[in-house]
């Protein structure tokens, strides 16, 4: 039970002066807090949190200023009240509807002041959350939520509560720009609010990761780089490999969680080495792939409650229980793209400008120009502006000469996969399938090297492939277990 939930709301209008009144927390906070600040110019209105951290995973202090509006000063002390002497996972469940109804319900006017003390309080509870210190003892049957905002993801939170467990949300903050739709990204600002919110609205606590500067620098960098030097990168499967589940794995962990579930559609599987990844019960939704840069200890402690699942029972499941995200619309694009055009941010973000250059056939002969090497991918075939009878599809990018080469769809074939920087968790006897692309049928392969680290690992086909694009991973595959990967060269 929470501690709200025991909440004595004196009645409307009283409790409201009262806190009003309430000054004695205008105070320089201890060096040892952690702060966080909500309002700004836009609104007139401004909050700021500092809470003290105790010995036993507990608020020991909250320290708060105020600035604008008498219901500002209200809710920051209201909320100060209600927080102080809790447990952080007491302090996560704090939402505005009830810090409004600690205040009484005086009136719509104060809607907008118990949102910003809430964000602030949560601000200042993400600072904490991400100093690596521990938040929670140990609990049996609570289990770490990653909640995107998304309707998979709620499921998986829902299920996980109806099933008598004890969730706590997680929500990573990986990318904030003016210039992207953070209402269609999924962990954007918005993100973050939207699943705070539905986090409150399932009754659980809810933390948020800011990631952004690793995210930067791991991912988008990387991304980056590899439109830059002429291959196509995947960076959700960087990301999810190397900055945000282990984040999210790690804080589970602090919260006093045995594991960490996600709504991806993916499996877990042993073959009595340990576990592996492996495909999820409905191919069309199935994510394994990009979950494949997972270390085997990070998968040994995720759960998937979707895994048996399909997408049509998941909506059908949010709408039976009133979730607000049932029809929300999947996310198309890469997060830090939402919204806007990739082109477009290459030259924002990466300065890759458009800067003509030839279109070469398989003899070096020119048939044509382009804007940028960055604007093609190997195996593209829409879009590159030259007309010769039949179809030509992009097989080499030069970068250094700006140079796009063109052919036949034969001349992509190939049965053999060079691999960079590839990892085998097993021996690469086991090897049966390769995937070369997201959404790909896997194809028949064989690999003749032990398991461990390689910087070089070949590939070879059992049957032709078109396509393999430099840059892109591939999933080794025993079955339907994912085995190793690497990437393209």
């Amino acid at each position: 039970m929470s501690r709200f939930e025991h909440q004595t709301v004196p009645p409307a209008g009283d409790a409201y002066r009262e806190y009003l009144e309430d000054a004695s927390r205008r105070a320089d906070p201890p060096e040892e807090s952690f702060s966080g600040a909500a309002g700004g110019s836009a609104c007139g209105d401004l909050i700021r949190v500092s809470l003290l951290p105790g010995d036993r995973f507990e608020v020991v202090e909250v320290t708060w200023e105020a600035e604008g509006c008498a219901a500002a000063t209200a809710s920051a002390a209201a909320m100060a009240e209600i927080v102080e002497g809790g447990t952080f996972l007491d302090a996560a469940r704090l939402g505005p509807e009830v810090l409004e109804r600690a205040l009484g319900s005086p009136g719509n006017g104060t809607r907008h002041a118990v949102v910003l003390a809430c964000d602030a309080l949560h601000r200042a509870l993400s600072s904490i959350a991400s100093a690596g210190i521990p938040l929670a003892d140990p609990s049996p049957g609570r289990v770490g939520v990653a909640l995107s905002g998304g309707v998979d993801s709620a499921v998986a939170a829902l299920m996980l509560r109806d099933g008598g467990g004890e969730p706590v949300a997680i929500t990573v903050k990986l990318w904030a720009d003016p210039q992207t739709d953070g209402t269609k990204a999924c962990c954007s600002p918005e993100a973050v609010l939207s699943a705070r919110s539905l986090a409150h609205s399932l009754g659980i606590p809810h933390f948020t990761l800011d990631l952004e500067e690793s995210f930067r620098s791991e991912v988008v960098a990387r991304f980056l780089d590899g439109y830059r030097s002429g291959t196509t990168p995947n960076p959700c499967i960087a990301c999810n490999g190397s900055v945000r589940i282990d984040a999210m794995v790690e804080l589970a962990d602090r919260l006093g969680a045995d594991r960490l579930a996600t709504g991806h559609y993916a499996t877990l599987t042993d073959d009595g080495e340990g576990p592996l990844l492996a495909e999820a019960a409905d191919p069309d939704k199935d994510q394994s792939y990009m979950l494949a840069g997972l270390s085997p200890s990070t998968a040994a402690k995720l759960d998937f409650p979707l895994a048996r699942t399909t997408k049509v029972e998941v909506r059908r499941v949010a709408e039976e229980n009133g979730l607000p995200v049932a029809r929300k619309p999947e996310s198309q694009d890469l997060c830090f793209l939402a919204g806007t055009n990739k082109d477009a941010f290459l030259e924002r973000q990466g300065g890759l400008s458009r800067r003509p250059g030839p279109i070469l056939d398989a003899e070096g002969v020119e048939v044509g120009s382009h804007q940028g090497h960055h604007l093609f991918t190997v195996g593209q075939r829409r879009g590159l502006g030259v007309a010769m009878g039949e179809p030509r599809y992009v097989t080499g990018l030069d970068p250094a000469s700006n140079t796009v080469t063109i052919g036949s769809r034969d001349e992509l074939l190939t049965d053999r996969v060079e691999l960079r920087d590839a990892t085998l968790l097993r021996e690469g006897s086991n090897v049966d399938r390769v995937r070369l692309r997201y959404r790909s049928e896997p194809v028949a392969a064989t690999v003749s090297a032990g398991r461990g680290r390689h910087d070089r690992l070949e590939v070879r086909l059992e049957q032709a492939f078109a396509g393999s694009a430099p840059g892109q991973t591939a999933v080794l595959m025993r079955g339907s277990a994912i085995v190793g990967h690497g990437t393209i060269e």
